[in-house]
């Protein structure tokens, strides 16, 4: 997934400030966990266990959070 991503500063923002929406961008975009990923290789059967897990957390907090 090839990406340009840009984050121009704000007339008198603070650098901190861009970086931080930058990392906020970034994380929203699924840049990094994808680079994560990607660095070694999982077998389709570890996706799929791992992808079910995910969504089981997924659907137990939702359902907490409908049940308070």
């Amino acid at each position: 997934m090839a990406t340009n991503l840009v984050v121009r500063p704000r007339r008198n923002e603070n650098i901190e400030r861009v970086i931080k929406r930058f990392n906020k961008k970034v994380k929203k975009m699924g840049i990094l966990e994808d680079f994560k990923e990607h660095q070694r290789y999982l077998k389709p059967s570890e996706k799929r266990r791992r992808a079910k897990k995910r969504s089981d957390r997924r659907r137990a907090k939702e359902l907490a959070k409908a049940n308070k």
